[in-house]
């Protein structure tokens, strides 16, 4: 019985860190679609230092990917991401207040 349980334990401990090794595709694509969204309604010109901070933080996501260095890939996109959305919430502030 003892060695079942340690048995699943380790099991789903390996889960874990195989699901943390694996290449952050579902927070790239979040991250691009926001990105693109912020573009689209204006934050070029809006909200132009949040979106250079998405895009910057986003170019460092991929360098992370091609180096394989997952975890700090997904670190950088959900951090680009965020700057993205901020970009995007501060140009539709923008847009309604005219």
């Amino acid at each position: 019985m003892f060695f079942r349980s340690r048995l699943c334990g380790l099991v789903a401990a390996a889960l874990l860190l195989g699901a943390c090794a694996a290449a952050p595709v579902q927070t790239m694509s979040d991250t691009r679609q926001t990105i693109k969204a912020a573009e689209t309604a204006g934050a070029a010109q809006l909200a132009p230092d949040s979106l250079a901070a998405a895009r910057d933080g986003l170019k460092r996501a991929e360098a992370a990917i091609r180096s394989g260095d997952y975890r700090s890939a997904r670190r950088e996109a959900a951090a680009a991401r965020q700057s993205a959305a901020d970009a995007l919430a501060a140009t539709q502030r923008s847009a309604g207040s005219n």
